[in-house]
């Protein structure tokens, strides 16, 4: 089965910059859409950036010019590069992938299958 491992959060100051992994594992088909989700206390779950298949991404308008979505399909990991950091960027945040075909934007409002418990990134 798929299994999805975030690693990289922790405590930055504002401006400042890190760099969350997550590493998959149990693929037997690659899945067609990855991305990284945020959730705030008090706040809903929200998309903040989202790669498809093809390369193709997407950002919340939020972070868009700040973060940056990637993938190394031969090392099965998924990266987000956040950069300028603001203390309205602290959240857990989350990795997941679906199998189902959504364009990047798509996955933003989407809810993927599969799912990994979540790194802490507070910004303060």
């Amino acid at each position: 089965h798929v299994q999805l491992v975030e690693s990289g959060g922790g405590s930055v100051q504002p401006g400042g910059s890190l760099r969350l992994s997550c590493a998959a594992s149990g693929y037997t088909r690659s899945p067609y859409s990855m991305g990284w989700f945020r959730q705030a206390p008090g706040k809903k779950r929200e998309g903040v950036a989202a790669i498809d298949s093809d390369g193709t991404t997407s950002y919340a308008d939020s972070v868009k010019g700040r973060f940056t979505i990637s993938k190394d399909n031969a090392k099965n990991t998924l990266y987000l590069q956040m950069n300028s950091l603001k203390p309205e960027d602290t959240a857990m945040y989350y990795c997941a992938a679906d199998f189902e075909r959504m364009t990047a934007i798509q996955v933003l409002s989407a809810w993927p299958n599969y799912w990994g418990q979540g790194t802490q990134v507070t910004v303060s």
